[in-house]
């Protein structure tokens, strides 16, 4: 299972719903519906995680949203 952040929103320049892993940088997706954006950015988290393990390159471990307690 995928762990990382993602933040999904409409873009109406682009008229499609864009969805961020905001922990993982440059990956993001796009599509028509909010689910089909869902899919999309969780298909480009496992792309984004396999051509860095290909590369050698540095993965963030998930950190999620953090709260913080009054």
């Amino acid at each position: 299972m995928l762990k990382y952040e993602i933040i999904i929103y409409w873009s109406s320049e682009d008229a499609a719903f864009v969805a961020e892993a905001p922990e993982l940088p440059g990956c993001i997706a796009h599509g028509d519906t909010y689910e089909s954006a869902l899919i999309n950015v969780q298909d480009a988290i496992r792309l984004w995680l396999d051509v860095a393990a290909e590369h050698g390159d540095p993965i963030p471990e998930p950190q999620g949203r953090k709260v913080m307690m009054a």
